[in-house]
């Protein structure tokens, strides 16, 4: 039977979750061969093949796309459908997600973060969708400028090194290893007076971690960004500017989304936001470590259509 959008294409990244896409894929196959939805999986080699595998579905008429696995799989799945311009490259394309694994912050902000037969009931075999914003990061790379889009959240500091040390850790400790490398970062953290520029104002400001939020959710769980909502054409932007323990010492209220308000936490709406401080600090996105400052980030308007 083929669904609504047509037949559903699944990218999956066997190696994510420490090997939790291998054991979600023979359910997630059974239960829609049982719904008998018409669907190919695409397996990844590597870095940057779901980019390539989800731009040559496209290209062969493919329009309903899903990624299975984590915040990775989707920002690289998400990065083979734009164009350089935030533009989709084919019309009509539909974005899914099927979370598998400790991460899928992205997820959460939806609901999406359910088991397998939920969402194959729900969201794999129904025609409900919603627009979806997406966000341009420019950054330095190699000492050469580089860009990529991202759906869920980019940051700039702290958390950057939080991402880079924790993807250095086992995956089946879960939620612990973000607690390790949290503490490790603290150590290691450079706070900086920088410029802040957003859309309307520029804020001189003493910055240890910065947040670009087009969703809520990051490190496994966190609910950084409350007000964050993934189709307003707007970053929910925050900056900490107290000590250089000051993230890590919010970490069970980041759980509980209860950090805020927050005298040392500076919040803004804002379509855009750059920062270049004296010295370079990391920029992560999606949980994917990028590079180094100066990074700007820009929300392109909805661009995608993601099936909730």
């Amino acid at each position: 039977m083929s669904h609504p959008f047509g037949t559903l294409h699944l990218i999956a990244n066997p190696t994510s979750g420490s090997g939790a896409v291998r054991k979600t894929m023979p359910e997630l196959r059974r239960l829609l061969d049982e719904h008998e939805l018409d669907h190919e999986v695409h397996l990844t080699t590597g870095p940057g093949h779901a980019t390539e595998l989800a731009r040559s579905i496209v290209e062969g008429g493919g329009r309903y796309i899903a990624a299975v696995g984590g915040d990775g799989t989707v920002h690289e799945v998400v990065n083979g459908l734009l164009d350089a311009d935030g533009q989709p490259i084919a019309a009509d394309i539909v974005l899914a997600v099927v979370r598998a694994g400790s991460g899928g912050d992205f997820a959460r902000t939806f609901g999406l973060d359910r088991p397998v037969e939920r969402l194959v009931r729900r969201h794999l075999t129904g025609t409900a969708t919603m627009p979806l914003d997406v966000g341009h990061v420019t950054y330095v790379k190699d000492g050469r400028e580089e860009s990529c889009f991202f759906v869920n959240i980019a940051e700039v500091g702290w958390g950057a090194d939080v991402v880079r040390r924790a993807a250095k850790l086992p995956r089946f400790v879960g939620r612990v290893r973000y607690l390790i490398s949290a503490l490790a970062a603290v150590r290691a953290a450079n706070p900086q007076q920088v410029a802040l520029v957003l859309e309307k104002t520029t804020a001189n400001i003493g910055m240890v971690e910065l947040v670009v939020a087009n969703g809520q959710f990051f490190g496994g769980g966190m609910k950084v960004a409350p007000r964050a909502l993934p189709d307003d054409g707007l970053f929910n932007v925050l900056a900490f500017t107290g000590g250089k323990a000051q993230v890590f010492t919010l970490t069970p209220k980041l759980f509980q989304g209860e950090h805020l308000p927050n005298p040392r936490i500076a919040e803004w709406q804002s379509s855009t936001a750059s920062v270049a401080p004296e010295e370079p600090m990391l920029v992560e996105a999606d949980g994917e470590v990028l590079g180094t400052t100066p990074a700007s980030f820009t929300v392109v308007d909805k661009p995608l259509v993601l099936k909730i």
